[in-house]
C-alpha cells in the first residue's frame, strides 16, 4: 500500500514534488484501476498545494460528499447529473490542510446494501464490503494514501478488514458531516482509510485540527507494556467465522508477546440492548432522511434499499422513542464498563470478505459501536490460507481516538514482527 507519511518524507526530503506525488497516484490509478473498479470521477488535472501537513496527499472521497465542481452521483442514476456546487465541510478542511481531492470513490446506493461494482484488491473473485467499497479498495489496491468514508453500521471498519487496509471510524460528530448525504443522523459518522494507523492518526490530526492525535514521532510505541486490554467477543452478535477467530488469536498472542495483558470481558446487559435497537434507529431515520428520494423515485432505488424503505414506514415514533432511550442508557454504562481498560480488541468483520459480489458482508461486529458514537480503528496484518485480509477491531470510550489510535498502532506492530 501507499504511505502517506512516506510520501510527506519524501516531499520534505526533496526527493519528489508535492505535484509529482499526485501525478505518481494517477499513474498507479491508470496501472490498477481496471483491475478494481474503485472510482467514478477523477480530476486528472488537480494541482498539488504548496504547504500544509497533507501537501501532495492525494484523497479519494466517497460519492455521497460533495466535492465542488465533482459530481455527487450517491450510487444512484437518481442523482446522475447532480454537480457540487460546494465543498462539504470535510472537504472544504482537507484543502486547508493541503489535501487534493483526487477523485470520488464508489459508493453503494445512498450508503446502504445494494453492491457496487468494485472488485477486492486482493482477490476480484470476493467483495469489496461496502458501502465505503471504493474507499477501502482504493487504499488497499495501494492507488491512493487517504480515502475518505462514511459508517452508518459497518460501512467503515467491515470493507477495510476485507480490503486489507487500516481504518478509524472517530468518535460521533469529530469530523463534520455538513455536505454528506444523510441516512441516519444519529449515526452516520465520516470516517478515514490509510495504509497504516500511523498514516491513519496524521490524517486524522490534520483534517480535525487535533495535534494531540499524532503518534509520537509519528510510529508505533516501541512496547506495549503496561496497556490493559479487554476483550471482547460481542457474543450478542452471534458467532464469528473460522478466519476473524483466527485473526484475532493472533492479535492476542501478538499483542501479550509485546508486554500487553489482556482480560476476557463480557459486555453489560445494556449493550447487547442497544445492539438490537440499532436497526429502529436505522430505519426510522432513513425513511425521512430518503424521503424525496422514495417518494418521487421509488421506482429507480435498487432493491435490498427499496424493500428496506417499504417495510421501514411503518416503524412506529414510539419505538424509535424508545430505541434512543436504550441507546443513551447503554452510553452511560458503556462509559463506566470501558474505565477499567485502555481499549477492547474485538472483530472487525465476521469473517474474510465473502466470496461473490451480490453481498456486501455483514456489520454485526460494528454497529453497536457505531450508535454508541465511540471511536474504532481496523487493525490490518492477518491474512487467511487463501490471502485474504481480516482485521481486529480496536474500540475505546467516546472522545479517546488518541489511545484508540495508540493501542491499534501497538497491535499492528506487534503483529508485524510476528507474522
Amino acid at each position: 500500500m501507499l504511505s502517506l507519511l512516506d510520501l510527506l518524507r519524501r516531499i520534505d526530503a526533496g526527493h519528489i514534488s508535492a505535484q509529482s506525488a499526485l501525478s505518481h497516484c494517477l499513474d498507479l490509478i491508470e496501472a490498477r484501476e481496471y483491475a478494481v473498479r474503485a472510482f467514478t470521477h477523477m480530476d486528472t488535472h488537480a494541482a498539488a498545494a504548496a504547504q500544509g501537513p497533507l501537501r501532495g496527499i492525494a484523497i479519494g472521497v466517497k460519492d455521497i460528499i460533495d466535492v465542488a465542481g465533482m459530481p455527487t452521483g450517491m450510487g444512484s442514476p437518481i442523482y446522475r447529473d447532480n454537480v457540487a456546487r460546494a465543498d462539504a465541510s470535510i472537504t472544504a478542511m482537507l484543502r486547508r490542510a493541503g489535501g487534493t481531492p483526487l477523485a470520488k470513490t464508489t459508493t453503494t446506493a445512498f450508503a446502504f446494501l445494494d453492491p457496487t461494482e468494485t472488485l477486492n484488491p486482493h482477490n476480484p473473485a470476493h467483495t469489496p464490503g461496502g458501502s465505503s467499497a471504493g474507499s477501502a479498495a482504493a487504499v488497499g489496491a495501494g492507488m491512493l494514501p487517504l480515502a475518505i468514508g462514511t459508517q452508518t453500521g459497518g460501512s467503515v471498519i467491515r470493507p477495510a478488514s476485507y480490503c486489507g487496509a487500516a481504518a478509524i471510524k472517530p468518535s460521533f460528530r469529530l469530523l463534520p458531516t455538513v455536505g454528506v448525504k444523510c441516512y441516519s443522523w444519529a449515526l452516520d459518522t465520516l470516517g478515514l482509510f490509510a495504509a497504516s494507523v500511523p498514516d491513519l492518526a496524521y490524517a486524522l490530526a490534520a483534517l480535525g485540527e487535533r495535534p494531540d492525535l499524532r503518534l509520537p514521532d509519528d510510529r508505533a510505541p516501541d512496547s506495549a507494556a503496561g496497556l490493559r486490554i479487554g476483550l471482547l467477543m460481542q457474543d450478542f452478535a452471534g458467532p464469528p467465522e473460522d478466519d476473524s477467530a483466527a485473526a484475532l488469536d493472533a492479535a492476542v498472542k501478538a499483542i501479550e508477546a509485546d508486554g500487553a495483558q489482556v482480560t476476557p470481558v463480557s459486555a453489560p446487559e445494556s449493550l447487547a440492548a442497544a445492539y438490537n435497537v440499532h436497526g429502529i434507529i436505522q430505519d426510522y431515520e432513513s425513511v425521512r432522511a430518503l424521503a424525496w428520494e422514495y417518494d418521487a423515485h421509488r421506482d429507480q432505488l435498487p432493491p435490498i434499499l427499496g424493500e428496506t424503505l417499504d417495510a421501514a414506514q411503518h416503524v412506529p415514533a414510539g419505538a424509535y422513542d424508545e430505541a434512543r432511550r436504550t441507546a443513551h442508557q447503554a452510553r452511560r454504562e458503556a462509559k463506566s464498563f470501558m474505565r477499567g481498560y485502555d481499549a477492547l480488541l474485538t472483530f472487525a468483520s465476521p469473517g474474510s470478505a465473502p466470496e461473490g459480489l451480490a453481498s456486501t458482508g455483514e456489520s454485526r461486529f460494528n454497529r453497536l459501536w457505531t450508535l454508541m458514537g465511540v471511536p474504532a480503528v481496523n487493525v490490518p496484518g492477518f491474512r487467511n490460507a487463501a490471502g485474504l485480509p481480516v482485521g481486529v477491531q480496536i474500540v475505546t470510550g467516546f472522545g479517546r481516538d488518541d489511545k484508540a489510535l495508540q493501542v491499534a498502532a501497538c497491535i499492528e506492530n506487534a503483529l508485524q514482527k510476528r507474522l
